[in-house]
């Protein structure tokens, strides 16, 4: 075996092993934005959790911020609102389950959809489950919650459909107190 032959093996060895190296490389450029494009947007990311200042609110008094591109109502409810939703019988609802991200198969119980355990706050996606409007709050309903305008939804205080084509309760977004002033979307 002469030393020629070793040159040469040697050779094609390092262009096999380049080119490869050089495809793969290729190849790994051309697939990521395929894969990255999979991934949410900066934007999106960004609105993934807000915190919510809520020292402002009084009791019955509402704010209302967009999340997600959609509205959530926080409500600040009167101790006349949490009797009457407490006071409703299971029975009497249209939609049985709390429709509560934070309690999932819960039953709607006013204690299952209010943020804290006194049920003064109450978190909701405004947005009617019947065909998407925003209800109409502030004691607008037959039940003392939020009439949707668009189609004749009634919710009582407790954002639960109880007259009218929506065919589910409001429902509560994932929402934890971070502090006695400041409520985490998300």
């Amino acid at each position: 075996m002469s030393h020629a032959d070793d040159t040469a093996g040697s050779r094609r060895d390092f262009l096999y092993y380049s080119t490869a190296g050089v495809g793969a490389v290729a190849t790994g450029a051309a697939i990521w934005p395929l894969i990255n494009q999979m991934n949410p947007s900066a934007d999106t990311r960004a609105l993934a959790s807000i915190l919510v200042d809520i020292s402002g609110v009084e009791v019955g008094a509402q704010l209302t911020v967009k999340w997600r591109g959609k509205p959530v109502f926080i409500r600040r409810r009167t101790p006349e609102e949490i009797t009457a939703a407490r006071d409703t019988a299971l029975t009497d609802l249209v939609d049985g389950f709390a429709e509560n991200a934070n309690k999932p198969e819960a039953d709607a119980s006013d204690a299952n959809r209010t943020l804290d355990e006194a049920g003064e706050w109450l978190v909701m996606i405004g947005v009617c489950t019947h065909l998407g409007c925003v209800p109409i709050g502030d004691a607008a309903g037959d039940f003392g919650g939020w009439f949707c305008p668009c189609h004749g939804s009634h919710y009582d205080t407790a954002g639960r459909i109880r007259k009218g084509p929506a065919p589910r309760n409001l429902p509560v977004p994932v929402a934890a107190f971070l502090d006695e002033t400041t409520i985490k979307l998300g």
